[in-house]
């Protein structure tokens, strides 16, 4: 009887986070760090009508969480990813840098979850980079992969995709993670956060980047400049691109290069000369650009990293 009810609460499970964007928190009872908020978030609509149902960006989040796109059962290779959208971490870009990159990550057989994390320099905001959007990516990682067996994933082939700041977050959870608290309460902290592997994609200065008073990222950044987060010997492989004509964001792309580089970590870096900042799956101003085949590199790096198998 007993096995019987898990059985059916797992089946009723899986049923709801099949459905297309389905949103899942990732502390239920409230994240750390946002205790005693109630106020609601701060979203507009979706401007596409397949997402009609799903914000288009956030402005002010309080409440993390993944909306989980899971692939064809038949289509489905047992990899997921989870996206982190970016936006300055002053909004975020969910249907540009989310729901579109969740759909191409289906079509390859990969189950994509897009992250809502909380927004560090958002107005009146006391998020902080380092803490709470560090926390709320880490959250995500543990939570998908602590969810495999029900989702169908292969626990060893769970990365971490992001756009601009989202590349940013990307950055902290390539550099900091840990393999869990096997003594934590809560189950899912007993979860390794190390992402299997990781995508850059014109990430935002590299944690850690000395900064202005007035919050514009100083260079160069890398080694010497003592990052907040050094790359440890066991990061996950990863995928950077950017554009030329994307003068800080390509600086801190392969300035993150060189540090993975230096410390013997897996790695494929692709600098295209035309795309500006946020080109995402979207064409360019100049149609046929080299930059709008970069998932095409992507697709073929992760068959040869054997993470789309």
């Amino acid at each position: 009887m007993k096995t019987t009810l898990l059985i059916g609460i797992a089946a009723a499970g899986a049923m709801l986070a099949a459905e297309r964007g389905e949103e899942i928190k990732l502390w239920p009872n409230g994240a750390p760090g946002s205790e005693g908020i109630t106020a609601a978030e701060v979203s507009k609509p979706s401007t596409a009508a397949i997402n009609s149902k799903l914000p288009g960006n956030f402005t002010v989040t309080h409440y993390p969480s993944i909306y989980a796109f899971l692939p064809p059962k038949a289509k489905a290779t047992g990899a997921a990813m989870i996206v982190g959208p970016g936006g300055g971490h002053t909004q975020l870009v969910m249907e540009k840098e989310g729901w579109e990159i969740a759909d191409w990550l289906n079509a390859q057989g990969i189950a994509a979850f897009v992250l809502k994390y909380r927004l560090a320099r958002a107005p009146g905001s006391t998020y902080k980079l380092d803490k709470e959007v560090y926390e709320d990516a880490a959250r995500s990682i543990r939570l998908v992969r602590s969810r495999a067996a029900e989702w169908s994933l292969d626990p060893k082939r769970i990365g971490f995709i992001g756009f601009s700041a989202g590349g940013e977050v990307a950055g902290m959870v390539e550099t900091r993670f840990d393999a869990g608290k096997p003594d934590a309460a809560d189950p899912i902290e007993r979860v390794s956060s190390r992402p299997d592997f990781n995508v850059l994609v014109y990430p935002a200065s590299r944690p850690g980047t000395p900064r202005s008073p007035q919050g514009a990222p100083l260079y160069p950044i890398a080694i010497e400049a003592n990052p907040l987060f050094p790359v440890p010997k066991d990061a996950p492989q990863a995928f950077l691109v950017c554009t030329d004509d994307d003068p800080s964001h390509v600086t801190a792309t392969v300035k993150f290069y060189l540090e993975l580089q230096a410390n013997h970590i897996p790695s494929e870096m692709h600098i295209y000369s035309y795309g500006e900042h946020g080109f995402a799956l979207r064409p360019t101003k100049q149609p046929g650009a080299p930059v709008e085949t970069w998932t095409a590199r992507l697709k073929d790096w992760m068959a040869f990293r054997g993470i789309s198998k």
